[in-house]
C-alpha cells in the first residue's frame, strides 16, 4: 500500500485559444458593418472661393450646359464629340501649348461631358487644365 500523498497538478486555463476566437469574431465583426452614416451627406458642388476671374489671353473656357452643350471662349459647337472638341481646342489655342483649359461646367452636367473636354484637352495636347466654381455667397443667392 502506498499511503504518500500524491502531488496533484493546478489546473491551468489556457487563454490563448479563447483569445484567438476572440480575435477571429472581431475582425469578422468588423469586416461585416456597414456605415451608413456616409449614405446620409447631401452634397452640393461645385461651389468654392475664390477671385474673380479675368480674361486673359492664355485662358481657353469651355462651358459644358446642363444638357451636355459645350462652348469654347463663348462660341457654340455643334457637335459633341471629342474629336471635334479637340480640333475647336486646338483652334483656340492662341498661346499654344501654354494654353490653361477653364471648364465651367454646370452643377448638373453629365459627368461623361466634363470628361470628353478633359480627353479633347488631351488629344489637342493641352495639359494645364483648371475648373470654375462659383463663391458661396453666389450659390446661396441662386437657390
Amino acid at each position: 500500500m502506498n499511503f504518500r500523498p500524491r502531488h496533484r497538478d493546478e489546473p491551468e486555463i489556457n487563454l490563448i485559444p479563447f483569445i484567438d476566437v476572440l480575435l477571429v469574431v472581431l475582425i469578422f465583426l468588423m469586416l461585416s458593418t456597414t456605415y451608413s452614416k456616409f449614405t446620409e451627406l447631401q452634397l452640393t458642388l461645385p461651389v468654392a472661393n475664390a477671385e474673380q476671374q479675368r480674361n486673359r489671353p492664355k485662358e481657353i473656357i469651355v462651358s459644358v450646359a446642363a444638357d451636355g452643350r459645350y462652348a469654347i471662349n463663348k462660341s457654340a459647337v455643334q457637335d459633341r464629340s471629342v474629336a471635334v472638341l479637340a480640333q475647336a481646342l486646338t483652334t483656340a489655342a492662341v498661346a499654344g501649348l501654354d494654353s490653361i483649359v477653364i471648364i465651367s461646367a454646370d452643377a448638373m452636367a453629365p459627368h461623361q461631358s466634363v470628361v470628353s473636354v478633359m480627353e479633347a484637352a488631351r488629344r489637342a495636347g493641352l495639359s494645364q487644365i483648371t475648373f470654375a466654381t462659383q463663391t458661396s455667397a453666389a450659390a446661396g443667392m441662386a437657390k
